[in-house]
């Protein structure tokens, strides 16, 4: 099974590279033929180079840091709240009746009306931007965790009702367990999220980030920094989903 599932996935990075490799070329294309200025369209190599040179001089580096950081504990907090919420909701059908008209009404308020007035409340430091990044994956994290919770089979909560199983037991045993699915399902969504939340909080305002950089290049009408920018947050939101993957196949490995 696991050369099989090795085999498996070498084939689908070599189809990632190729689909990669082609989205390039007819970007090339798309700049050469298309006779569009550099401050429009840049072509690849001009990207590249730019990419070189804050690379070299640490630049990128040091706002990638700052995402990635409000990104995680961002993640970190919005998940942690999430899954407590949603247990207790799926748990207790009063706390559901409510809360879940305010949840609902706090959800239906954009994130990016919310950022500024986070910004003003917290200011312009970090803790604004992780804020933003919590509210953002609170959503589906708790709803996922609702549906995870609820999805336990009634047969196998009487039965450990029959074996005199705690709290604890149940939950640890037989919740947990069973909820796994749905909580990484959730968690692969909310990666994403955390590092659309940050780039959110940095273009309200910040003076370091990925999303600093984008608006930087903007004002500078520098394009290849902004394209330099863009593809560091690609490459930092699947880089997070691909560790939360890794661990999704580790502690879901019984399943198969």
């Amino acid at each position: 099974m696991g050369r099989g599932f090795g085999r498996a996935f070498r084939g689908s990075a070599a189809l990632s590279i190729a689909l990669g490799l082609l989205l390039v070329v007819a970007w090339q294309v798309l700049a050469v033929f298309g006779h569009y200025p550099s401050h429009m369209l840049p072509l690849p190599g001009v990207v590249v180079a730019k990419a070189w040179i804050v690379l070299a001089n640490g630049t990128l580096w040091r706002h990638a840091r700052v995402t990635l950081w409000e990104a995680g504990a961002g993640l970190a907090l919005g998940t942690s709240a999430a899954v407590i919420t949603g247990y207790a909701l799926a748990k207790w059908e009063r706390f559901e009746r409510v809360l879940s008209p305010y949840i609902a009404a706090a959800q239906s308020v954009p994130i990016v009306a919310l950022a500024p007035l986070l910004v003003v409340w917290f200011g312009f430091g970090l803790l604004s931007k992780v804020l933003v990044c919590a509210l953002i994956v609170f959503f589906p994290m708790m709803v996922n965790t609702m549906v995870g919770i609820r999805s336990v089979p009634p047969d196998l909560l009487d039965l450990m009702r029959v074996l005199r199983a705690s709290r604890w037991q149940t939950f640890a045993k037989l919740e947990v367990p069973s909820a796994m699915p749905m909580l990484f399902a959730g968690l692969r969504l909310s990666v994403t999220l955390a590092v659309v939340g940050a780039v959110v909080g940095e273009f309200v305002g910040a003076d370091r980030g990925l999303g600093f950089l984008v608006s930087l290049g903007r004002g500078l009408f520098d394009t290849p920094l902004m394209f330099v920018a863009l593809l560091a947050l690609v490459l930092l939101a699947v880089s997070m989903y691909v560790v939360v993957l890794a661990a999704e196949r580790k502690l879901l490995a019984w399943r198969r």
